[in-house]
């Protein structure tokens, strides 16, 4: 069975690239303007991109992503996790995440930058402060969520408060933290080109406005294309570890 879904999960991912690849040619084709190259001239262009140091680009956004989306969804498990268990971190941390949530956190960019300076500090930061509240309160409704009688369950064996956490508390918030993981990804990725347009000369954000500026429209394509595989793969590997963490879901 898990073959037969593999073999239609492959087959579905390689429909929909081809029907994306068909669209975007079509388009060039009717367009016909440098603006919109063809993917086979932007295919063609990427070795030569390699070639000229794209895998800088690709590793600094990497570490960006990761170390920021790490520390995000770390915090965020664990704040949601005291919020939806003890009342009183409840009742200090929910007020204070509704009146910041609605802030729009690029307007905060400029002071991050000030005070975490222009390298990868300050881009890492803003990945953290938009992706924990998301985190946070999806834990946290998970945790309140739980009916109280599986917790009297285990109590009446004699399963100590710890038992309790790995048996009831932690498998009822891993779905909350991978979806919300899944759907903080791409926010990440969109912050991140965002932020690599200052105060740096590494990243793909910085890559692709670098090759629009320069009107080298293959090699902005190019680094569009790459920053949508690397969402990709890392959309892949959440999914992947989530089959493997939660392997009760697929018993």
């Amino acid at each position: 069975m898990r073959i037969k879904e593999r073999y239609r999960t492959s087959l579905g991912f390689a429909c929909a690239v081809v029907f994306l690849l068909g669209i975007w040619l079509i388009a060039s084709v009717w367009v016909q303007k440098t603006v919109l190259p063809s993917p086979v001239t932007v295919f063609e262009k990427l070795p030569l991109l390699f070639s000229k140091g794209m895998l800088q680009h690709v590793t600094a956004s990497l570490y960006r992503i990761a170390v920021g989306m790490g520390a995000a969804v770390l915090l965020g498990f664990l704040l949601g996790l005291l919020m939806g268990s003890l009342p009183q971190w409840q009742s200090f941390f929910s007020p204070l995440i509704y009146l910041t949530y609605p802030i729009p956190k690029m307007a905060l960019l400029p002071i991050v930058m000030l005070l975490g300076g222009l390298g990868d500090l300050s881009k890492i930061i803003m990945i953290i402060l938009i992706v924990t509240p998301q985190v946070l309160v999806a834990v946290r409704d998970a945790v309140l969520e739980i009916p109280a009688y599986y917790y009297d369950v285990y109590r009446c064996i004699g399963a100590q408060k710890m038992k309790l956490f790995y048996k009831i508390t932690l498998p009822a918030c891993l779905p909350a933290v991978f979806s919300t993981s899944r759907v903080s990804l791409g926010t990440a990725i969109s912050i991140l080109f965002f932020t690599e347009n200052y105060g740096t000369e590494y990243g793909m954000g910085y890559f692709i406005m670098d090759a629009w500026m320069r009107m080298d429209y293959p090699a902005m394509y190019g680094g569009i294309l790459l920053l949508s595989l690397l969402g990709l793969i890392l959309f892949v590997l959440l999914d992947v570890l989530a089959a493997g963490v939660m392997r009760w879901r697929h018993s």
